[in-house]
């Protein structure tokens, strides 16, 4: 059975960190719908002021953060001692687990455009070390076909699989673009979550007819396939993953399963005993 849209969501335009303007694509709304994701930030920008005010020092316990860049550079460091910048066709993996502080700050670019999305830790790996690692172009399996390319960031397509797997949620992300017209098919295991989020271009769903329009979300019902058509072309990133269906207590860049949780990371950071 093919995938019927159950949801379309266009997100909000907000401000984060130190002033970065960006779209909250899904959030705390929606954590129930997305398990085991958490929140997608968008941004697409040509003026730096926008984001160059970047995200100064912040922590975060109990998820791992995606970020992908198709056009700019952040640069980055963190409590563990690592630095670095992340550029075009980049991504980083970033396991916060028992707590980590980090500061992302973008540069001035022609065009400043990604996303970073959150996902859920399993509450047995909720506090397991800090960890992360850079994802270069280089390690992303590109998949060239005549009217589209599928670059495949992590987990597998056509038996394929890139050089960097996650560790504790399996979680499948496609970068794909499409020449107009081009038809995109995907097998997809019933039990997955699945969304995309269109950077640019128009999409249907052929299994029910409806259109995805750029700057948006498209959250799918159950099915064991994905099939999309472009009526222009169209670039959008895929996510996969298997519902963790633990409790979720938000607490802004912490993320744990009950509020207790959240009250003893807070008083760590006031403490000073956040960073174990």
């Amino acid at each position: 059975m093919n995938r019927n849209i159950k949801k379309i969501i266009k997100g909000m335009a907000t401000q984060d960190g130190a002033g970065v303007k960006l779209t909250r694509v899904l959030g705390a709304r929606e954590v129930r719908d997305i398990d085991p994701f958490l929140m997608l930030d968008a941004f697409d920008s040509k003026d730096p002021k926008d984001y160059t005010k970047g995200f100064p020092w912040h922590p975060h316990r109990g998820i791992e953060t995606f970020t992908y860049l198709i056009s700019g550079k952040i640069e980055h460091q963190d409590s563990l001692g690592n630095k670095g910048i992340l550029s075009d066709n980049e991504a980083q993996w970033m396991t916060a687990g028992s707590g980590i502080i980090h500061q992302e700050m973008p540069l001035a670019a022609e065009r400043m455009l990604g996303l970073q999305l959150w996902i859920n830790l399993p509450k047995v790996h909720k506090m397991t070390q800090p960890a992360y690692w850079d994802i270069k172009a280089k390690d992303i399996l590109e998949i060239k076909k005549t009217d589209q390319t599928i670059r495949v960031i992590s987990g597998e397509l056509e038996g394929k699989k890139p050089l960097v797997q996650p560790k504790y949620v399996q979680a499948r992300i496609l970068d794909v673009a499409l020449d107009s017209g081009a038809t995109f098919e995907l097998d997809t295991p019933s039990d997955k979550t699945i969304f995309i989020y269109l950077f640019e271009g128009l999409l249907k769903n052929t299994s029910d007819q409806t259109s995805v329009h750029d700057h948006s979300v498209a959250l799918f019902e159950k099915g064991d396939k994905l099939v999309l058509q472009a009526q222009v072309s169209s670039r959008f990133a895929l996510f996969e993953g298997l519902p963790l269906n633990e409790p979720v207590a938000f607490g802004g860049p912490i993320v744990m399963n009950t509020q207790a949780e959240l009250m003893e990371a807070f008083k760590e950071l006031d403490e000073g005993t956040f960073i174990r």
